[in-house]
């Protein structure tokens, strides 16, 4: 994008479109992607990790675990995944602030390769406990980069194309999941001998994305606004635009700097980022963080996750013989990243909050529809609620839900939002994984009307509470969340705002996909729990 063009003139694919698609490839390889990979590939070598852990412990002390036992102990593996991801949300900002997006995303695979070796050594060692620590650090990885990689992407992109570049986080991770679907076949990797190497696979997307991410530039908008260097922002700006830095962008980001410089001032603190502490006592965010706890809450509570792993007994009484249920179920993973690329040209079109609201409003029907056809044993009816329902949770609250912290907060709350909301959404992973086979055991056919009420919930409140973004300067955004909750006063400094030119608007007109000819995936969460019911 040049600077001399005019706002309103669509451009052809520029130098810079090919830099910034590049980056986002190279960022997402070993980020989101990793997290829907990783999520994806535990399902494959469950019972032979179990006969590992049975197999273990016999030879330890002479006496085999009962089923109870080893499913506990699988339990134990697959929710540190989940920990290690909470652990590392709560990383994720102050590495982001002291050593960059781009550097944050480059340490954060120091946690997967150690992961990969401790799950490669497991066997040999005839260790359970290689296994759960590797779990652990390869759900850190994720943490991270599931906060991390949205920042970089949103602080990079220019702002007609931030809301379909973030989304491309979603993306990803769903290919990230079939992918992992697609290697955990027992043709390729998902078989008794080659269990460790596929656990270990994920450290090729990271050796890929250590090779190629450094030649990509830093976020401009942390190098101006939490460095203050604005020489090496107007180089990355360049770089990411394909000749010069945009004036206006840049006018913008100036702007924005000196606007927090003044807040700093006159709340006397001396640090331009935020603390998560900060934000929950702070009056004027208190609607915007509580409206990204909500979205990132539901999307973990909503059961998508759960309705995977029913998938299996759902197939399987539909009479589709086990050894082939494994394919059927690549066809949900590929549901999703159909939805999640379908979503990503949508975004800028239809806007975040229908997406959203929409999403889960589609969800509502297809979780009562779900459980009438699961009383009524009617098997097809069931297997095509499993793929509306991941097709719905694709459009909408896969891909929206982690937009939105980069969209409504500032430079200085971004990093301490996103530690918010991921915690909230690796907390929920681990509260449904945990819960879920007793929800099942408790209701029976009933069991996913839980999830019916926080998809209800959800739609409600978040069509209350949240406006739309698309198109949108920050200052526009905070006005119309002080209109809908009723907030009077005016905030210093982002009153009188001039309006950015319009080819600056957040969410206008392109989508990621039309950057690149190789639409990339996104998350497939039902393999995300990883339990047996």
């Amino acid at each position: 994008m040049n600077s001399t063009e005019e706002p309103g003139e669509p451009s052809k694919p520029s130098r810079g479109d090919r830099t910034l698609a590049l980056a986002v490839c190279s960022a997402a390889i070993g980020g989101t992607f990793q997290y829907g990979y990783n999520i994806s590939i535990i399902n494959a070598p469950t019972s032979y990790i179990q006969s590992f852990i049975n197999a273990t412990y016999m030879e330890r002390w002479g006496i085999s675990l009962e089923a109870p036992q080893v499913t506990l102990m699988w339990t134990l593996i697959v929710s540190a995944f989940s920990l290690g991801g909470l652990l590392g949300a709560l990383l994720a900002g102050p590495l982001a602030v002291r050593f960059g997006r781009k550097n944050s995303l480059l340490l954060n695979n120091s946690f997967l390769f150690v992961g990969a070796v401790l799950v490669l050594a497991s066997r040999v060692a005839k260790s359970i406990e290689m296994i759960l620590f590797a779990r652990f650090l390869v759900g850190i990885n994720s943490g991270v980069s599931m906060n991390v990689q949205p920042m970089y992407f949103g602080e990079s992109a220019p702002k007609h194309l931030r809301g379909a570049v973030a989304f491309s986080s979603a993306v990803f991770t769903a290919f990230g999941i079939f992918l992992g679907q697609i290697v955990g076949l027992t043709e390729l990797l998902g078989t008794e001998p080659l269990w460790p190497y596929l656990l270990a696979s994920n450290a090729l997307p990271g050796l890929i994305q250590l090779l190629t991410l450094p030649w990509f530039p830093e976020s401009p908008r942390y190098l101006l606004i939490d460095r203050g260097d604005k020489e090496a922002c107007v180089r990355a700006l360049g770089r990411l635009r394909g000749g010069e830095a945009p004036v206006l962008e840049m006018e913008e980001m100036l702007q924005e700097q000196q606007q927090q410089k003044s807040a700093a001032l006159d709340s006397g603190s001396t640090g331009s980022a935020k603390t998560p502490w900060t934000l929950f006592k702070d009056p004027d965010l208190r609607c915007q963080l509580r409206t990204v706890m909500a979205a990132s809450s539901a999307m973990m509570l909503c059961g998508n996750d759960s309705i995977y792993f029913y998938a299996y007994y759902i197939f399987l009484a539909a009479g589709i013989p086990p050894a082939k249920i494994q394919y059927i179920t690549i066809g949900t993973g590929a549901s999703e990243l159909i939805a999640s690329i379908l979503s990503n040209l949508l975004i800028e079109r239809v806007g975040r909050r229908y997406l959203l609201v929409g999403g889960y409003s589609l969800m509502c029907i297809w979780t009562v529809v779900f459980t009438v056809a699961l009383n009524l044993q009617m098997a097809y009816l069931s297997m095509a609620c499993v793929f509306a329902y991941i097709l719905s949770f694709g459009l909408g609250p896969a891909g929206v839900t982690g937009i939105l912290p980069a969209e409504i907060f500032d430079q200085a709350a971004r990093p301490a939002a996103y530690m918010v909301a991921g915690s909230c959404m690796w907390i929920g992973l681990f509260l449904v994984g945990m819960l879920f086979p007793f929800i099942v055991r408790t209701l029976g056919d009933f069991c996913f009307l839980p999830f019916l009420a926080v998809c209800l919930v959800s739609a409600v409140f978040l069509g209350l509470t949240l406006p739309e973004t698309k198109g949108k300067t920050l200052a526009e955004i905070t006005a119309e969340f002080d209109s809908k909750n009723g907030v009077k006063k005016e905030r210093s400094g982002m009153q009188g705002e001039e309006p950015i030119g319009e080819d600056y608007q957040l969410g206008k007109a392109c989508s990621f996909t039309s950057l690149t000819q190789d639409p990339d995936a996104k998350p497939d969460p039902g393999l995300r729990l990883g339990i047996d019911i």
